[in-house]
């Protein structure tokens, strides 16, 4: 593939850089990067130097010192981890001698605390690897923003030095709301901020008592404070309260008319210091941490709730799993756990599609609860798992009705698309002292449980019984149920289409790997990949789907189906054997498959664990006409420069960006850059995960010509597919809802 230079970024992210020549000519800007990776290092520069700003380098602590010792730097870039201290080190560097340098940590420690910590020691902005780069740029531009209007702002102080007019426009032009009180606590003085940021009307405020803007919570703490008549180290630093807001209008944090700040106030005196010294009223300095404290509670919230349905998560499960167990023993009384598992939910993803699915969970969550008391805690554990505590009954009894009510619910059925959706759940029930005395004992016995009503045909209830242990199954047990399943032949390939939308013709095949199992039925790989992956059956599983798509590919030529690129995915642990290359090479080479006909996909994250074997493993490949697509692009590995050094011929578009495509297009952005930039490297771009007409609209009208997901077609088998891709050669595309009518399981 012919070597492309990486194209002016101002062209993929428009939005982000057409302003900012214009806006940074008067200020020279510096940039210090701070991170132990040097690709990482690099790929940061990569991605700046369009700007046009002096780049610097720096991968320790003592290093970034040096520089910071040496050199004015308008911003940095600064990583968590280093290997000779941590960005904090050089946070708290940059506080004590009072540098003017803006900080953006960048760092793959997402934790709330590490956050809070950073936002503290004077982060401006927390980014958390991997990063999107427009989100990288966007906070760059933002902080450069901020220093140019700092540097303006500087310029006009040194204009107007030694004058009046240079302490008002101080004052009136704070972004924090600066007072004086009198001897009562009442306002002598305050400036204009007042009104922007409360709605108070300042010069009416003169007069008035301090308690009249003080949320009422909040009136006798800020007594304290507020009316400060301590001075110096003594005086009140960064204290919280919330202040009444007038504008009906905004939604601020606590309550709709109260606002978080952040109050700083010291005692004002008549002459010098003494025994006779006159108090004549308080300074203070009022700051808005409004977006800081709801900042920090959605942080919060987010790392103790499930995303999809803002359920509690495991973790808050276990929390007050372990408070309901202490009060158990305490009072003396019972508690109950239930495990809940959708009967059959797979089939509704499967037949419906994900996204579908996201939202029937999201109804099915809303049924559930109203089936709870107030104290109970219901929380999603995976796709279709629940858990729910009971931390209060009164005997065993309780907790069945509890159960037999939820299943009772559900014998309404449930509408979605004009389809009619009857759900039932298996539910295991462990109590508390009867069925285990840890938390870990219940959730594991109530799963157990849940275990046997699923063997005994699904759709009810049972309480754990010792018997039941016999249901574990050992990931040992597993993995020698693949390997039969490998020897007895019970795998098999499906294929969902690739399609140009423009054209109504299927250009390509993604591989999807099912299992046959004799009792189970068929298989999606999530519920055998992860043990798989646990072991070298991983590998074996990969090859065998290797052979086997080229064994289809070459039937399908046979059939006068050819010109179909089969793409096919690889695991890290296949792609890290010795003869990776070579067996590949040989399973096309002994079914005969044309040139040019399979491609294999890694995501980006298994490319980046070693880069140089990988380029040169996917050279050999690429030379012997086998493309390589890079999966779930954009949500892993944020460098762009290994496109430019990788053969790839294709990327494919992550579904959490198509899933965010709506009548507001806010993944549009994101989709377009992309586009343009496989378009700039001459590189395929695949949007994967297209459920619905309107979703293929927006991308068609982007420019995007390769399109998969349901709302063309599910995974088929071959002999589903092959007559789908006879009609769709004859000019006749089937979409999914026409696929029963022409193609017979």
């Amino acid at each position: 593939m012919p070597n492309f230079s990486l194209p002016d970024q101002s062209v993929l992210f428009p939005e982000i850089f057409s302003t900012t020549a214009a806006r940074h000519q008067a200020l020279p800007i510096s940039i210090l990067i701070i991170d132990d990776e040097q690709r990482a290092r690099q790929s940061v520069c990569d991605l700046l130097k369009p700007l046009g700003h002096r780049l610097t380098q720096a991968e320790s602590v003592s290093e970034a010192l040096h520089w910071l010792e040496k050199d004015n730097f308008t911003l940095a870039l600064v990583d968590l981890n280093l290997p000779d201290g941590t960005g904090h080190d050089i946070m708290r560097y940059i506080q004590e001698h009072q540098i003017a340098t803006r900080l953006i940590v960048v760092s793959g420690e997402s934790s709330f605390g590490h956050a809070t910590q950073s936002l503290r020691n004077g982060a401006c902005d927390f980014l958390r690897k991997p990063y999107l780069p427009a989100t990288l740029l966007e906070s760059v531009n933002t902080e450069l923003a901020k220093s140019l209007t700092q540097h303006r702002y500087n310029q006009i102080q040194e204009e107007l030095a030694g004058s009046e007019a240079l302490h008002r426009f101080i004052v009136n032009s704070s972004p924090d709301i600066i007072y004086m009180l009198d001897q009562e606590g009442r306002f002598s003085f305050v400036n204009k901020r007042v009104a922007s940021l409360l709605g108070y009307n300042d010069k009416k405020l003169i007069g008035q008592h301090y308690s009249s803007i003080v949320y009422d919570d909040d009136v006798e703490k800020a007594q304290f404070v507020f009316n400060e008549r301590r001075a110096g180290d003594r005086a009140s630093h960064a204290v919280e309260l919330r202040l009444l807001n007038r504008h009906n209008k905004e939604i601020r944090f606590v309550e709709a008319r109260s606002l978080s700040v952040e109050l700083t106030s010291m005692g004002v005196y008549r002459s010098g210091r003494g025994e006779n010294e006159e108090f004549i009223g308080t300074y203070g300095v009022i700051r808005d941490i409004t977006e800081r404290k709801r900042s920090e509670a959605l942080q919060h919230h987010h790392q103790y709730h499930d995303h999809l349905t803002d359920l509690p998560n495991r973790t808050l499960f276990h929390d007050r799993l372990h408070m309901a167990l202490a009060q158990a023993r305490r009072n003396s009384h019972h508690l109950a756990v239930l495990f809940l598992d959708i009967d059959r939910f797979r089939k509704v993803n499967d037949s419906l599609g994900h996204l579908a699915g996201d939202k029937i969970l999201q109804r099915i969550t809303q049924r559930l609860s109203t089936n709870l008391r107030e104290e109970d805690t219901l929380a999603r554990i995976g796709g279709d798992e629940f858990l729910l505590l009971l931390p209060t009954i009164k005997t065993s009894q309780d907790a069945l009705h509890i159960a037999e009510k939820i299943n009772q619910s559900f014998s309404r059925s449930m509408s979605y698309q004009n389809q009619d959706l009857r759900l039932t759940f298996s539910i295991g029930i462990a109590t508390f002292p009867h069925n285990g005395a840890s938390k870990e004992e219940l959730i594991r016995n109530a799963e157990l449980a849940k275990c046997q009503v699923k063997q005994n045909g699904r759709h009810g209830c049972l309480f754990y019984q010792p018997q039941h242990q016999h249901l574990q199954v050992s990931a040992l047990e597993m993995e020698t149920a693949i390997r039969q399943g490998l020897q007895q032949e019970q795998f098999e390939l499906y294929y969902q289409p690739q399609i140009d939308p423009v054209a109504q013709r299927v250009v390509g095949l993604e591989a999807l790997i099912r299992w046959n199992h004799p009792q189970q039925g068929l298989l999606n790989p999530s519920l055998f990949i992860p043990v798989a992956e646990q072991s070298s059956l991983i590998c074996e599983l990969g090859q065998w789907a290797i052979e086997r798509a080229c064994r289809d590919g070459s039937i399908l030529s046979q059939r006068a189906l050819d010109g179909l690129k089969i793409a096919v995915n690889i695991s890290i642990q296949q792609f890290e054997r010795p003869n990776f290359t070579k067996t590949i090479l040989e399973s096309v080479s002994r079914n005969e498959m044309g040139s040019n006909a399979l491609e294999i996909e890694i995501t980006e994250d298994n490319i980046m664990k070693n880069m140089d074997r990988g380029a040169n493993l996917l050279t050999t490949l690429a030379k012997h006409g086998i493309g390589v697509a890079i999966d779930d692009f954009g949500t892993g590995y944020s460098s762009l420069s290994y496109l430019q050094t990788l053969p790839v011929s294709t990327v494919k578009i992550d579904r959490s960006f198509i899933c965010n495509l709506s009548g507001e297009q806010n993944g549009l952005p994101i989709v377009i850059a992309v586009l343009n930039l496989a378009a700039a490297l001459n590189i395929h771009c695949v949007a994967e995960g297209v459920e619905n007409e309107q979703q293929k609209q927006i991308l068609q009208d982007a420019g995007c010509r390769l399109i998969q997901g349901f709302y063309y077609s599910s995974p088929l088998s071959l002999p589903q597919l092959i007559p789908y891709l006879k009609q769709s050669k004859s000019g006749r595309l089937i979409y999914q809802e026409q696929m029963r009518e022409v193609i017979q399981p």
